[in-house]
């Protein structure tokens, strides 16, 4: 590079090992590495973890089944008979997240759920 500038940085001990360690890793110059890095090269340091989007923590039975990779009408039933902790709200479902996933995790079998009639229904309402 022959249009550069010099530049003296002081660095914490624990962020200039770090850059060693990356030079190492990487076979090249600290110059380089610090180039790269503030002119966005595509240089990879450390740890990235992404989440688009947060999980929600109220869901519909159609995002429970997706949960629990069931179909709704299974999800739907196993709320009607109270077996899965859910609330309707008019004709809709709604579960907490942290309930269902630890009603999953309290481990208990459910054997196929009994229709619910609909005087069943009408008396929940």
């Amino acid at each position: 590079m022959s249009d550069s500038q010099p530049l003296f940085v002081r660095l914490p001990s624990p962020a200039a090992k770090q850059l060693n360690r990356i030079v190492e890793a990487n076979g090249t110059s600290k110059r380089e590495i610090v180039t790269r890095l503030i002119l966005g090269d595509g240089l990879a340091v450390g740890q990235h973890d992404f989440h688009s989007n947060p999980e929600p923590s109220v869901l519909t039975a159609s995002q429970v089944a997706e949960l629990l990779q069931v179909d709704e009408r299974v999800v739907v039933t196993l709320a009607e008979t109270r077996v899965l902790p859910g609330r309707r709200l008019g004709e809709q479902w709604r579960f907490s997240r942290t309930a269902v996933l630890e009603w999953l995790g309290a481990g208990q079998d459910v054997d196929q759920p009994k229709e619910v009639s609909q005087t069943d229904r009408s008396a929940e309402r």
